[in-house]
């Protein structure tokens, strides 16, 4: 591997050597994991057999997500439906055993002894691979269908997980607020997928005010989605976007250094987002039209997973923020592609590309996001692992004595959000 190369993706000897003294530390306030949850987590994992590696726990929880992606391809591909009601309780159950395995690995990390920062950038991978996912989802339980409600829908997510992945990288703490995403968040998105099973999608197109008769007066006719792009922004900009301003400000003034130097990293999440809108909110674009979601959402996933990784990788190995990844740039290409009439030179002929055309792009996006994603995992994988001497999705067979002191190391516990579980 080039010096280069390494340098460049914070896996060079230098950079790997803070892995050995890097310490996990959360903050998580909600209740309900508190006082419920921290039980059921602590009696499921208990269900695990030892031989289970924690990395392979978070990515068969993946494997959840990635079948409902493919029942929700065969059964509801125009995001609206209706689908038989057993599809909506698998997108529930899908989501609610992603999450008890996002919430068990780092347990079945201390059980085995295996616990390594490499389980905290392998679970934040997966987190962050799963944020588009899990939102298309939500967006065909609802039936927003694929127009630019259920784009946003499907996308938004990925806003409150970089600015939480920014809050950690400057504070090395994560925190969890008492109503956050992983918890309260994702028992929402199971109760809606729950009541499309019971009642079918059209509950949430139905108006308000037949649930709530009283308030006719205030309600009219405005249904559930309706409200939910309000709500959604309001939630993010009130409350988790200026939490995480609040914590790292702290933190910057702790060590008598300026906030707003780090406003620029915020860079390649303004790219993300004004290229997706450009894109998808063109007139000249057939994606939306065309019902495309999903291929969209699939690359993007791959794209905001790596981009958000490498902030994480950066953070375990204290090393510079990352600004850029190459992912990015044929979105900006697509963006530009779509757009291009409005910047043709008068009088030429070269019209709007064709629905075909942008199709064929998106599809050799997603191939060129998917190797250049495979390749960077396995290197960062294949670095940490080779460097610390563990493997990533296997056990290896250790004398008690090695296993017992591997347990009493306390690197740090397998998994972004299991740590505070505890």
């Amino acid at each position: 591997m080039a010096t280069e190369t390494a340098a460049h993706e914070c896996v060079s000897e230098d950079a790997l050597q803070h892995l050995r003294s890097y310490k996990y530390s959360s903050v998580d306030k909600s209740l309900i994991s508190r006082y419920i949850l921290k039980h059921y987590w602590n009696g499921f994992v208990e269900l695990l057999p030892l031989w289970l590696a924690p990395n392979l726990v978070t990515l068969l929880g993946f494997f959840f997500i990635l079948g409902n992606v493919i029942l929700l391809e065969i059964y509801i591909p125009d995001f609206v439906g209706p689908a038989p009601s057993w599809v909506y309780f698998s997108f529930a159950a899908g989501l609610w055993m992603y999450s008890t395995m996002d919430n068990v690995d780092g347990k079945q990390a201390r059980r085995t002894g295996t616990s390594s920062p490499l389980g905290e950038l392998f679970d934040h991978g997966i987190d962050s691979l799963n944020c588009t996912l899990a939102s298309m989802l939500e967006v065909a339980a609802v039936g927003y269908g694929h127009g630019k409600t259920g784009a946003f829908t499907a996308l938004v997510p990925v806003l409150p997980m970089f600015f939480s992945t920014w809050e950690t990288y400057h504070t090395h703490t994560l925190y969890l607020g008492y109503f956050n995403g992983p918890t309260e968040g994702l028992i929402l998105a199971c109760s809606i997928m729950c009541l499309s099973g019971f009642y079918g999608p059209e509950i949430w197109s139905t108006p308000l005010v037949k649930f709530f008769p009283s308030y006719d007066a205030y309600l009219d006719d405005v249904t559930f989605r309706d409200l939910w792009i309000p709500i959604i922004l309001v939630t993010f900009f009130v409350a988790h976007l200026p939490a995480c301003i609040v914590n790292v400000a702290r933190a910057r003034r702790a060590q008598n250094l300026p906030l707003a130097p780090l406003f620029k990293e915020w860079t390649p999440l303004l790219i993300f987002v004004i290229s997706t809108i450009a894109w998808l909110g063109s007139p000249y674009s057939y994606i939306l039209k065309d019902n495309h979601l999903v291929l969209y959402c699939l690359t993007m996933s791959l794209v905001f997973g790596r981009m958000t990784t490498k902030i994480i990788l950066a953070h375990l190995t204290r090393q510079p923020f990352p600004y850029w990844t190459i992912m990015l740039a044929p979105m900006i290409g697509g963006a530009l592609l779509v757009n291009h009439p409005y910047f043709t030179i008068t009088g030429t002929t070269f019209g709007p590309v064709s629905a075909n055309l942008e199709l064929w792009y998106l599809r050799a996006y997603f191939v060129f996001a998917a190797i250049v994603y495979g390749k960077w995992a396995h290197l960062v994988i294949t670095s940490i692992c080779n460097f610390l001497g563990i493997n990533c999705l296997t056990i290896p067979s250790q004398p008690a004595s090695t296993e017992k002191g591997a347990k009493s190391n306390g690197v740090v516990a397998n998994g972004t959000h299991k740590g505070r579980r505890d």
